[in-house]
């Protein structure tokens, strides 16, 4: 789930279009279908930066400078390969996928030979033709921050684009999808495996080391992948996951009870077309949930070749009314009060008289959360359990896609920032750690950041903190309070990607 830029996005995407790439020697066409199968190799290779070139080029800017001061400058030069595989979809049908095999280069100690991996999950984009490997796409800036980050720092990066996306051959994405995701993610490593010694840096190899991370969706993408490789008995070293809304029951309790999150109506669309294609009960019909206005088509619609503010343009979506602003009466003046508009001026965006999500559709599912509630919502419990019973469609996939399941053996470091209006951190983040708790995991295994929080007496976040905060400040004085809560989400990105790189360098 990610939407506006940060600052930061942009400054690295311009300092990488002038990258030049050249393509790999002749390559050979897998005929296998199996999961993992690499289609193409070697792999093409889109870009190659040597480190001076990039360090000099980031100097040349003073938001590029920013980005140095905070990943530090690249010690390796970076290949960038774009990788295609074979993995499936939400009930198993083969398909065709693709992503980025990020190769660290150059003649230093920790570019070369055996080097750790990051699997990385990019954030939610609307954008079907999205290819996280084309570094020269100067719209492509998560590409280029885990570049800098990770692979300009001795970390080979696997980047997949998801299934639904770029070339892929499914026509839809699995969106919140806690089993076909982790098989993409895992099907895409081993893909990325199989084309490392066929590169031009083939003298960089896989030292065993695995660190899994990501942002926003990839953040749930990332906590879904670290268990599904813990379940297959896999290695994992260590994971990032970073803001995601990983207690998908709860989240979505609190959005239908009236919390609506900035990007509601965009994400909405998202997840009914990834659980109707994985469970097809969702509805007989989308009308069952939308208004007429937008239900034809919708269950289509994302991810598109179109941009989204043309979609809301040419009246596809709403911008921001997920729900009607003349709210549902029901004669119970507890449930009107609770259906009603929220008080809180963010909240009260998602209403509006053009909305999305028909009152009938708002208050069944409301009606289940009342009568099945979750642990965790709209008033924590103790233990935060999930949903018992629920009998809505959409609150059952949810719960089925919950991470509430799960407690990690491996270490593991949950960072996002508190006043998160898109994915809401102490909801999804500070719920993830209580039920840990209660299933007593061990304090030292997981580690949580909020980078809204004070900066504390020897702290190891203490930099990435003020570098967030001082620079939420800055956008607040010089753009004013709308553009620091819209772009709130995609500005911690970067100070939580720096987080997860200082908690990986531990190991």
């Amino acid at each position: 789930m990610s939407r506006i830029r940060g600052p930061f996005y942009s400054a690295v995407a311009v300092v990488l279009l002038t990258a030049c790439g050249s393509n790999s020697t002749t390559s050979t066409v897998a005929t296998s279908t199996a999961r993992g199968t690499l289609i193409q190799n070697p792999p093409l290779r889109i870009a190659s930066l040597d480190a001076a070139t990039f360090t000099a080029q980031l100097n040349a800017t003073t938001s590029g400078q920013g980005l140095l001061e905070l990943a530090g400058p690249p010690t390796c030069g970076v290949d960038f390969y774009y990788v295609q595989y074979w993995t499936v979809g939400a009930v198993n049908e083969a398909a065709t996928a693709s992503g980025a095999l990020m190769v660290p280069t150059g003649t230093g100690a920790q570019c070369s030979g055996a080097r750790p991996i990051v699997l990385y999950a990019h954030g939610t984009t609307t954008d079907k033709t999205y290819n996280i490997a084309d570094i020269t796409n100067p719209s492509n800036t998560e590409g280029a921050l885990i570049a800098a980050m990770f692979a300009a720092q001795g970390y080979i990066v696997v980047a997949p684009n998801y299934a639904g996306y770029d070339t892929s051959s499914l026509s839809y994405h699995p969106f919140l999808n806690g089993t076909q995701q982790p098989k993409d993610m895992i099907d895409a490593l081993a893909a990325a495996r199989t084309a490392l010694p066929q590169t031009f840096a083939a003298a960089t190899t896989d030292n065993g080391q695995l660190f899994i991370t990501g942002y926003s969706e990839g953040g749930y993408v990332a906590m879904a992948t670290h268990k599904a490789l813990q379940s297959a008995g896999a290695t994992v070293t260590a994971s990032a996951p970073m803001s995601g809304p990983y207690v998908l029951a709860a989240f979505f309790d609190a959005v239908f009870y009236g919390d609506v999150n900035i990007g509601s109506t965009e994400f909405t669309p998202l997840i009914t077309t990834s659980y109707q294609k994985a469970y097809g009960n969702i509805y007989t019909a989308t009308t069952d949930i939308y208004e007429p206005t937008y239900a034809a088509g919708i269950d289509t619609l994302l991810p598109s070749t179109t941009p989204i503010d043309t979609l809301f343009e040419e009246g596809k979506l709403p911008e921001t009314a997920l729900f009607n602003s003349t709210t549902p009466v029901t004669g119970n003046a507890t449930l009107d009060a609770v259906l009603a508009i929220p008080k809180n001026p963010i909240f009260a965006l998602g209403f509006g008289p053009s909305n999305l999500i028909t009152n009938d559709y708002r208050l069944s599912y409301v009606l289940d959360a009342v009568a099945h509630p979750d642990g965790a919502a709209p008033v924590p419990q103790p233990g935060v359990p999930l949903p018992a019973g629920p009998q809505n469609a959409l609150r059952i996939a949810a719960k089925l896609n919950d991470m509430r399941t799960w407690v990690p053996h491996a270490p593991i470091l949950l960072c996002g920032g508190d006043q998160d209006p898109t994915v809401y951190f102490t909801l999804n983040t500070g719920t993830m750690e209580a039920f840990w708790a209660v299933a007593g995991l061990p304090a030292d295994v997981v580690t949580v950041v909020d980078v809204n929080a004070p900066v504390t007496a020897h702290d190891p976040f203490a930099a990435v903190k003020v570098g967030f905060q001082t620079t939420e400040a800055q956008i607040l004085a010089s753009q004013g309070q709308t553009a620091a809560v819209e772009s709130y989400h995609t500005t911690v990105a970067p100070f939580c990607t720096a987080a997860a790189r200082g908690f990986f360098s531990q190991f």
